[in-house]
């Protein structure tokens, strides 16, 4: 079944996931990347206003497991917090440099976790996430989506 979403509420309607909607909301201009380090691995960029919702946490890593195996949930459980934070920092950089990024803004509810933020990163906020779903993104250049 099909359902015209733009019919049903009056208003045109877009569908973006939680990380798009964290990144647009965290925006402040440049070449952004974020990681969002929560159940799995969240992942945006924003270059010039122009967002492209990415899926970085299904890329093999390391020793046949994924990006999210090591930043995800999954991977703070099993390397616990101190060797967790390592990999995030290690990840980050290398996530940064690979993709030209300005900066990296690091959200997600285990962002919180994190004593130490990697060079180049900031911590998000989930309230950026109904900014950028309202399409009101700090930066109106990419709130729009267009």
């Amino acid at each position: 079944m099909k359902i015209d979403f733009s019919k049903a509420f009056g208003y045109p309607v877009k569908v973006i996931n939680d990380a798009a909607m964290q990144a647009l909301g965290s925006y402040q201009g440049g070449r952004m990347l974020f990681l969002g380090l929560g159940t799995g691995l969240g992942s945006a960029m924003i270059v010039d206003g122009t967002l492209e919702p990415m899926e970085l946490a299904h890329l093999l890593y390391k020793n046949g497991k994924t990006y999210e195996d090591y930043l995800g949930l999954r991977g703070l459980e099993r390397l616990g917090k101190k060797k967790w934070r390592r990999y995030v920092a290690k990840v980050t950089a290398k996530l940064k440099d690979a993709l030209g990024a300005d900066y990296v803004v690091l959200g997600g509810g285990n962002s919180k976790k994190l004593k130490v933020l990697p060079d180049g990163a900031r911590l998000g906020s989930n309230e950026n996430a109904f900014l950028g779903g309202s399409g009101c993104g700090r930066n109106s250049e990419a709130g729009g989506l267009d």
